[in-house]
């Protein structure tokens, strides 16, 4: 057998975060992905503070590896007829221009389906290609900012805050990744193999991300409130304590898990006490309890606690720094990271994450390091039969 997408061939217009991850999803199942950069290059290639990796910056290594380049200006004639003649042999198209502009490049879908009918094309914006919004600019901060998850972020009290990474794109990422995928297979099953076009919105996505508060909001009106580290069943054993070195979250949200918890710390005044019998006593007095649970946890570390409480079958975990976390022997015994030698000195021989799940056979992978600027534009020009002195 072979990897899903084998075979399957994307022309890749995007550029920062949201296109480029969403095409590097599909290059990992398979998809060959030709990366169409200007002559100066994707911006994301000197997203770094070290400058001897600008043009191989580190965000641009983990969202584009595997892929070629191909550099075309498209403000061009040979740049759009080379364009057009990319997107005639492929399957899929992917673009995250603002609205309007790939049309006015001579680029929209309603003209490429006349020439590929089966042509999948997802558009990758803002606000979507209608409303009254679709023409502001926008970034991962600014959605951030628009759709109210800022607003979610945060301790009670306090002002709003940015999730600490770009959450926005990469959850488009995936879901134009899915949105791709549903689209070829719909094309695959239909009899004349028709095309489609994806309208990827990233406040749409946000809200879909957020619905876990957005459908009671719909539904019964309740209001999405902040509430710093209490998990989402607002339970006070749901929350982040201080141990005797780093924090620890829990998560005991059931009453078994609760008396499991009082169990494991070796609190068995706190499951008799009447003002925490059940969940609803519990709320009420949040505070007492909380206090309580606090002294507790104080009288030891977080990896101590987070092993007994595990062994209880309590969700436990200690909060920790994003290094600690890759040196885990979990995250090893999962393969999921792909090492590779990129052509940078300052970086060579490294690794980057994979897709995040494993299949039994033929998985997500790649093997080849991200592309320099135009390092495939002879070969595809050829491929296309045009000259590149053309350029």
């Amino acid at each position: 057998m072979a990897q899903p997408l084998a075979g399957v061939r994307i022309a890749d217009f995007s550029h920062v975060i949201a296109g480029p991850l969403a095409t590097h999803f599909l290059c990992l199942l398979g998809a060959e992905v030709i990366k169409v950069e200007p002559p100066t290059g994707d911006v994301l290639r000197s997203y770094t503070r070290r400058r001897e990796l600008r043009g191989m910056a580190e965000p641009f290594i983990g969202a584009n590896a595997g892929k070629k380049s191909i550099v075309l200006d498209l403000k061009s004639d040979f740049g759009r007829k080379a364009a057009h003649k990319l997107i005639a042999t492929s399957d899929i198209m992917v673009e995250n221009f603002r609205p309007g502009v790939i049309d006015r490049l001579g680029l929209g879908y309603e003209g490429l389906k006349q020439d590929n009918p089966g042509l999948i094309f997802c558009s990758i914006s803002g606000y979507g290609q209608s409303g009254p919004m679709r023409d502001y600019p926008a970034i991962d901060q600014i959605i951030q900012s628009v759709s109210g998850l800022m607003s979610l972020s945060g301790e009670p009290g306090s002002g709003p805050m940015r999730v600490g990474f770009p959450i926005v794109d990469t959850y488009s990422a995936l879901l134009a990744a899915f949105a791709i995928q549903s689209a070829y297979i719909q094309r695959e099953r239909d009899p004349k193999g028709a095309g489609q076009h994806i309208d990827m919105s990233m406040l749409d996505a946000s809200l879909v991300m957020m619905a876990s508060v957005v459908n009671p909001m719909l539904i019964s009106g309740t209001e999405p409130r902040r509430t710093g580290n209490r998990g989402f069943s607002l339970a006070p054993t749901a929350d982040t304590f201080a141990t005797s070195d780093q924090p620890i979250t829990i998560g005991a949200v059931q009453q078994n898990q609760y008396e499991r918890l009082c169990t494991a710390l070796e609190r068995p005044d706190l499951v008799v006490d009447p003002r925490f019998a059940d969940g609803d006593s519990r709320m009420a007095h949040e505070k007492e309890l909380q206090g309580e649970l606090a002294t507790t946890f104080k009288t030891r570390t977080a990896l101590e606690w987070e092993r007994i409480l595990s062994a209880a079958g309590v969700p436990a975990g200690a909060v920790r720094p994003v290094r600690d976390v890759l040196a885990l022997p979990q995250l090893e015994a999962r393969d999921l990271q792909i090492e590779l030698d990129v052509p940078n000195p300052a970086v060579g021989k490294t690794s980057i994450l994979n897709a995040g799940f494993k299949f039994a056979h033929d998985g997500p992978a790649v093997s080849e390091p991200p592309p320099t600027l135009g390092q495939h534009t002879s070969e595809i020009l050829a491929e296309l039969g045009l000259a590149e002195r053309a350029l």
